[in-house]
């Protein structure tokens, strides 16, 4: 299975955690990041284009400024960032050199990818970089980013920079060598999963939540990492990244860590935008039918199933779409703002100019702009 999925495969996205890139004292690994840069050459050799997505840059930044644990305030991380993010470069820079191999730099925040123009900027930019057989480095821009902006963490960041570079491939490496039934650093029972068929509710709770001194993500944000890349009809493979050579043995299709296939309908380019990249503003909560014939039918979200809205929001915004029992199942653009909502919810199509005085068209969240969620 792996072989024939793989055979299709151009264009990787490997995302590389701070655990496998720094060693026991939190320095940056440059054995690991050689062995790394190594595979990365030899799949350039292949054909195959690869873009990175790298964290380690506040950690190789502690290293650099002597803390002992890793920074708590908002400066100190900002400060181990701007000293880290140039030492991580020079290490790539090194470790891909003797390939003669170039690496280019990219910081981004989640405004960068929330605005459709600086989106498609980004992903000009990574075709030109790789059309120029330059490897691009990417990471969170650490130094300036705040909480509203925020991808979370690079395991997130990862899933949706598949979708900027358009790639056929998301290749996680961690520190363990893949998706276990339950956390192998506490449970001794717990086995590794090679294949996981569709990321469900049972798959996400066995993830469980971060554990590293070093990192931000856990398995919890690498399943659902797995799972955002999927719904784009990219596949993940999770391995241990400490190993050498494992990145040229997972793409060469050895039975190394485990494999994520996408599951169900894959969305296309620009609904997988608004449904990972878009941060909502709102919520707009509908009656059951409204929400039975969004879901079975996949139309248009209409005033007269709209029984109320929370949160403000402008026209065009991200919103998410829920049941009156709270629980969220589309994610769309709103084609009226907050308040225009709440005065026409609950009426028909025909008397949305009637109450407004104007009239945008006759949905709330027209079925080109909604994703299920």
């Amino acid at each position: 299975m792996r072989k024939q999925l793989l055979s299709s495969v151009k264009r990787i996205v490997i995302k590389i955690g701070s655990r496998v890139l720094t060693d026991a004292d939190g320095a940056l690994d440059m054995t690991v990041i050689g062995s790394i840069c190594c595979d990365i050459a030899h799949l350039r050799r292949q054909g195959f284009q690869v873009v990175v997505v790298s964290s380690g840059a506040i950690a190789a930044g502690r290293s650099e400024l002597g803390l002992t644990e890793k920074p708590r305030t908002i400066p100190h991380k900002q400060a181990a960032a701007a000293v880290g993010q140039t030492r991580l470069m020079r290490a790539y820079e090194q470790a891909l050199s003797p390939h003669d191999i170039k690496a280019a730099q990219i910081l981004l925040t989640s405004e960068d990818l929330g605005s459709r123009q600086r989106f498609l900027n980004a992903r000009a930019t990574l075709d030109a970089l790789l059309g120029f057989g330059i490897v691009p480095i990417i990471n969170e821009n650490d130094t300036v980013v705040v909480d509203e902006i925020k991808f979370g963490d690079n395991d997130n960041l990862s899933a949706l920079v598949t979708n900027v570079a358009e790639a056929d491939l998301l290749l996680i490496l961690t520190d363990i060598e893949g998706f276990y039934s339950a956390d192998p650093h506490t449970d001794p029972t717990a086995r590794l999963i090679p294949l996981v068929t569709g990321v469900t509710r049972e798959v996400e709770r066995a993830a469980g939540g971060s554990g590293s001194a070093v990192g931000t993500g856990g398995m919890a944000t690498k399943v659902a990492a797995a799972k955002k890349a999927g719904k784009n009809g990219v596949a993940t493979i999770m391995v241990c990244g400490k190993r050498h050579g494992i990145v040229a043995a997972a793409m060469c299709g050895d039975d190394v860590g485990t494999l994520f296939l996408p599951s169900g309908e894959a969305v296309n380019r620009r609904k997988h935008w608004i449904a990972y990249t878009l941060k909502p503003s709102g919520r707009i909560v509908v009656d059951e039918g409204a929400r039975s014939v969004v879901l079975k039918k996949g139309t248009s979200l209409l005033p007269s199933g709209v029984i109320r809205v929370e949160g403000r929001f402008e026209r065009g915004a991200s919103v998410r779409v829920c049941g009156n029992d709270g629980i969220e199942f589309a994610r769309g653009l709103s084609d009226y703002s907050s308040a225009e909502i709440t005065r026409i919810a609950g009426c028909k199509s025909a008397e949305i100019e009637e109450r407004l005085g104007f009239h945008y068209g006759d949905v709330v969240i027209h079925r080109d702009n909604l994703v299920l969620i």
